[in-house]
């Protein structure tokens, strides 16, 4: 989901909250408080992410996210957790939806109503009027004539995009992905018209016509070769204790001025952060949660990133984080997830509006049949849903070129985009990095390690702007290599879906590696830093 539109949903959701605001104004009133009790014991950010908990009964309410002071009293803006029962527009009860940030209430920070606060435990428990978490849920007040008519729009909105996407993949010769809208539940073909509608045609289309064995990756081994040899031009060696965003002037010695001016260009918001968070195990497999398990939970991309933000010695310092750009790139089902943490925990003190969440990018998977050469057919993993992998770090260029960020942040002043491998291997950021590549006027900066064996799933690379724009309008220079697999799907033979269980490798998969910019960009304009 474009970042954009999770803002503008938060934007609305404050208007239709500002009824149940003024309604606990007037319960205030009413009970004549005063002043809050609490006055310069606690600060704003000591509140938020605190877990609410009804007194009475233990049971857990919601997350505080937000602190507003009304005049009268502080007031906490609480997530409601989705355990929460919650009355529908015809006054019964109903259980929350998943999607909890659609439901948001006001409390009052009084000692009425919020009697005990643990700041160890980070929880708070409460004592609401009976009526008072109810009084103020966002409902929605659009006539049904007014609901039916938006719905209308957006039903042709992406009926638009359908046959838009459905013609491309008849140029391709895939009309046999079209089969599932022939029968089925209206669940099952609403999948796979979101499943057609996700494909990047123009990126697979472009892979099709290039399909080539995988290659040694040898410009990066070469780049790296390179580097230890001297032979290049712009290489910086740096030890691995230099590597903390804090880290002094006496430790840093003569690198100490990069680090300033790369301290610099991140206060100014020169400097958009992507983060690219994957399962490096699985990295590829086309698994889903539930199948991949990611071993602990800690490992997890939230858990990851609650660990990173909350370290002013692993990332940028919190006082620099409004002027950050970030760009978040996960696996489709951790992306909730994601959005779910930042608004939990006051988005980490970034601003919301330069916060994005993007999916990483995928293509289908298709057949490798010796009777149908050149025929490369995109194989379903059911009637109604497309088989679809992962293509790696170099889908990163393509997202950045499909989802007009590159524009966006333009807008905002950026000069660079440093995008990081994040997994529990590799977690740090330093700003010796941009401010070398700043210095030496690069167009690319890469960071290498001694001990690092897998470039692909521990990369830490900064671009140009100007670069990386002229890239992305060059996206048949993206490189993929076709890797055959064997991978189990369904055909429709006869009028009947059957099961295909392979014996031996059917299928290609596509990857690209973040590192083939190397073959568009001159050597002169590549600086390297290497962690001794």
């Amino acid at each position: 989901m474009d970042r954009s539109v999770g803002y503008l949903r938060l934007m609305e959701l404050t208007r239709w909250t500002r009824l149940g605001y003024l309604l606990v104004q007037l319960y205030l009133r009413e009970k004549e408080i005063g002043q809050s009790w609490r006055t310069g014991e606690f600060y704003t950010r000591d509140l938020v992410g605190m877990r609410v908990v009804l007194k009475e009964t233990g049971e857990l309410v919601g997350t505080v996210v937000n602190v507003f002071n009304s005049g009268a009293s502080d007031l906490l803006h609480v997530m409601l957790h989705s355990s929460v029962n919650m009355p529908d527009g015809n006054g019964k009860a109903k259980s929350a939806e998943t999607d909890v940030s659609c439901h948001l209430v006001w409390v009052p920070f009084v000692e009425e109503i919020v009697p005990n606060v643990d700041m160890n435990r980070r929880e708070m428990l409460i004592t609401p009027p009976k009526g008072l978490l109810e009084l103020n849920i966002r409902t929605d007040q659009r006539s049904k004539k007014e609901r039916r008519q938006l719905e209308w729009k957006e039903r042709k909105k992406f009926q638009k995009r359908l046959i838009a996407a459905k013609k491309k993949l008849c140029e391709m010769e895939q009309q046999h992905v079209f089969h599932g809208f022939r029968f089925g539940e209206k669940s099952q073909t609403s999948l796979l018209a979101d499943q057609i509608v996700s494909v990047n045609s123009k990126l697979l289309q472009h892979v099709l016509q290039n399909i080539k064995i995988p290659s040694k990756r040898s410009n990066v081994t070469e780049l790296i070769n390179a580097t230890r040899s001297k032979l290049m031009r712009s290489t910086l060696k740096i030890s691995k204790g230099c590597l903390t965003p804090c880290a002094s002037e006496e430790k840093m010695g003569a690198h100490f001025s990069l680090q300033e001016k790369g301290h610099h260009l991140v206060s100014e918001g020169k400097i958009a952060m992507v983060l690219v968070m994957n399962d490096s195990e699985k990295q590829g497999s086309g698994c889903d949660p539930d199948s991949v398990g990611f071993g602990n939970i800690e490992h997890k991309p939230s858990a990851l990133l609650q660990t990173l933000f909350c370290d002013d010695q692993r990332f940028v310092k919190t006082e620099d984080r409004a002027s950050v750009p970030l760009i978040l790139v996960c696996p489709a089902y951790e992306i909730q997830t994601l959005e779910k943490l930042f608004l939990n925990n006051d988005y980490f003190a970034f601003d919301s509006k330069k916060v994005w969440f993007l999916e990483e990018e995928k293509l289908p998977v298709v057949s490798n049949s010796p009777e149908e050469q050149k025929r490369y057919k995109i194989l379903m993993k059911s009637p109604w849903e497309i088989l679809q992998t992962p293509v790696g770090s170099g889908g990163v260029i393509s997202l950045l070129s499909s989802h007009n960020i590159l524009e966006n942040l333009n807008e905002l002043g950026a000069e660079y985009i440093e995008i990081c491998a994040t997994s529990e291997r590799h977690i740090d950021w330093n700003p010796v990095l941009p401010g070398f590549v700043n210095s030496c006027g690069a167009d690319i900066g890469i960071q290498i390690s001694e001990d690092t064996e897998n470039f692909e799933d521990n990369f830490n690379m900064i671009f140009s702007t100007d670069f990386m724009k002229k890239f992305t309008k060059q996206i048949n220079k993206l490189e993929f290599d076709a890797i055959l697999k064997s991978n189990s799907h369904v055909e429709k033979v006869d009028k009947e879906w059957i099961d295909i269980i392979p014996s031996s490798p059917n299928s290609l998969e596509f990857r690209s590696s973040i590192y083939s910019c190397l073959n568009v960009c001159d050597l002169n304009k590549v600086c390297v830093m290497e962690i001794e």
